[in-house]
């Protein structure tokens, strides 16, 4: 193995392998040291560029960093060098932080408030069938009236808006939307509590 001096520093840092080599064989706190030193920041500004937020970034170079102390017997520089290595590693490391955000674990208390009585559950399963229903009453407007129902309530334009963007006048519009409210009251009045 090469000393880890300054001789066997490449021109930009550390000679990495030998650094892991070091780690593996002698568990060398100063290998670990000129490689936390140098790819520590390197893994950070990697994430940062990928959208994460400062803590994350850090948080998933200290991680890498004792994969690498933990694995370094399982760097084979054949098939690797060291710096595709270590940010393989902090790749992995980026998407679990990540999915682990997306997804945090559930805790039994966590649980037991999300739990809701039944009468909650009821009233949301009725929502959800005025829901269907009212889509599928949607769905049998004429054109005309499906188009500014959806323009009006689910695109939030104004009236004069939609008359502009279909080209008809802004009483055609009121009528049309007038209309299909009726029809939608009439075909909904089950769910009118």
């Amino acid at each position: 193995m090469a000393p880890l001096n300054s001789t066997s520093k490449t021109e930009d840092g550390p000679n990495l392998a030998a650094c892991i080599e070091a780690i593996a064989e002698n568990k060398s706190r100063d290998a670990f040291s000129q490689l936390f030193s140098h790819m520590a920041p390197r893994i950070k500004a990697y994430c940062l560029k990928r959208g994460a937020s400062p803590a994350a970034a850090e948080e998933t170079a200290q991680e890498t960093m004792i994969q690498v102390w933990r694995r370094a017997g399982q760097y084979d520089p054949a098939r690797a060098s060291a710096t595709t290595w270590i940010f393989t590693i902090a790749r992995n490391k980026r998407i679990d932080l990540f999915r682990k955000e997306q997804h945090p674990e559930v805790t039994p208390d966590d649980l037991l408030q999300s739990m809701s009585d039944p009468i909650d559950a009821e009233n949301r399963m009725e929502q959800a069938q005025a829901g269907e229903t009212l889509a599928k009453k949607i769905r049998e407007l004429s054109p005309d009236q499906a188009e500014v129902i959806h323009k009006a309530f689910f695109e939030d334009k104004t009236h004069q808006v939609i008359s502009e963007e279909l080209a008809v006048p802004l009483g055609t519009v009121k009528s049309r939307i007038r209309l299909a409210l009726a029809k939608l009251r009439s075909s909904m009045a089950e769910y009118e509590g």
